[in-house]
């Protein structure tokens, strides 16, 4: 009896097995990326060094054509310059982040022109050897050399020169406290990164993590190698300043302004779209600002007098397109405006008005420029950040002829910094 158990269980356990083998197996595939995220970016030297050119000069004319506006309410651009369209004279004060210089002639950049000069350097002075730890050592190492020169004999001597020096290092010094802490790590990095300008979500990253995208070989190793480097960025700030370098990188290898802005929709190494409750804040204002923009365009000339009256719309002197788009611009503009932030350099103003700049522009570069300048706030940084893209799409012999020689010209001349020989430099390293 025992035995005719034993064979008994013996069978069903084989019987077990066979069915068993006999299942077929089920493994659905997962869905592949999307193939331009993780693309190598290939370019000959010469068409390399045209779209980093572009890029660069592009960032500096929206810089430039912010510059003397900076901060200002759209209202009161109206009152003083119209509609701008082009450069107007920076007549304004010296401040560590604008001007180094009262009233600076048209084409004078600021600080934004100025991270993209300082990038460049980075980028020469640790080659490949690139990170956050670097990073945070050579601005620790800027700031030294600063301060090292005020006892030098000449400053000693000179009260104007003095001025120069700490001008200088008034712009860098919160940087350099936040990059001294990172070094330390801890606690310590915690409390500098925290009070760093005044504690807001500042847009901080966004004055130089587009440069990654210049040099990475794709839109999400450029996300990833900005995002390490945004040492200054709270929260979704490190997401944005994560997709700004993305978007320039999908510029240097497309014309098309869906792809650049889709670049916001696939690209996501970090997971935000994930974020329970909230999901991903960049992509919820990146579809808001393309609603509205969509919105716009269906206003009519029959339209545009009620509107016109619901939101008292006064068509600025110089604007070079019809009533009707003024109308749609106007719409526009209002939908921003509802979104303020405290500070004009909050990290979601910035983007929300670079995204819908970017979708009413229709990378048309001079429309998009126009649209940033002549709604204010901070837009001299936004327009930077919008010109690196679109000048990395369109290239340095796509640019506005005349805005690209007077700001090349000017940046040179009057502010000491050498784009040509910058995109050289950068076009050299690649190649190496």
């Amino acid at each position: 009896m025992k035995q005719k158990l034993i064979l008994l269980g013996l069978i069903l356990f084989m019987l077990a097995l066979s069915c068993k083998d006999s299942k077929p197996e089920v493994n659905i595939p997962s869905p592949v990326k999307t193939t331009f995220t993780t693309d190598t970016l290939q370019l000959s030297k010469e068409e390399y060094y045209d779209k980093v050119l572009g890029a660069l000069v592009g960032s500096a004319i929206g810089d430039a054509m912010g510059a003397s506006t900076e901060m200002w309410h759209r209202n009161e651009i109206q009152l003083k310059y119209g509609y701008i369209t082009g450069l107007t004279p920076a007549v304004r004060e010296q401040s560590p982040e604008g001007t180094w210089g009262h009233n600076l002639l048209a084409g004078a950049t600021t600080d934004d022109t100025r991270w993209k000069y300082l990038m460049v350097k980075y980028f020469s002075n640790q080659k490949k050897d690139l990170g956050p730890e670097n990073f945070s050592k050579f601005i620790v190492d800027y700031y030294a050399s600063l301060t090292k020169e005020l006892g030098n004999g000449e400053t000693a001597k000179n009260p104007d020169l003095l001025d120069v020096q700490m001008e200088k290092i008034d712009w860098i010094k919160e940087w350099a406290r936040v990059a001294l802490a990172y070094q330390k790590g801890g606690e310590e990095f915690q409390k500098a990164q925290h009070r760093f300008y005044g504690g807001e979500m500042s847009c901080a990253g966004q004055l130089y993590t587009p440069m990654f995208g210049l040099l990475s070989k794709n839109p999400e190793e450029a996300y990833e190698i900005a995002y390490e480097h945004s040492i200054f960025d709270l929260g979704y700030a490190k997401d944005i300043s994560g997709l700004v370098s993305a978007m320039t990188n999908t510029a240097m290898r497309t014309k098309n302004i869906d792809s650049i802005l889709n670049t916001a929709v696939f690209v996501d190494p970090m997971g935000y779209k994930n974020s329970r409750l909230v999901a991903r804040i960049s992509q919820n204002i990146l579809d808001a600002s393309r609603r509205v923009v969509l919105v716009s365009r269906e206003i009519e000339v029959a339209d545009s007098v009620d509107v016109k009256d619901s939101l008292g719309v006064k068509f600025p002197k110089g604007f070079p397109n019809s009533e009707q788009e003024w109308v749609q611009q106007d719409f526009v503009y209002s939908f921003l405006e509802k979104d303020e932030k405290t500070t004009a350099f909050h990290t979601g103003e910035i983007w929300q008005i670079l995204v819908t700049a970017l979708e009413f522009g229709r990378g048309d570069f001079e429309k998009t420029m126009q649209f940033i300048v002549n709604y204010g706030r901070d837009n001299d940084t936004v327009a930077a950040v919008a010109g690196m893209i679109l000048g990395a799409k369109d290239g340095y012999s796509n640019l506005p002829i005349e805005l690209r020689a007077k700001v090349v010209k000017v940046s040179k001349e009057n502010m000491g910094i050498d784009l040509e020989a910058l995109a050289e430099e950068m076009s050299n390293a690649h190649f190496e």
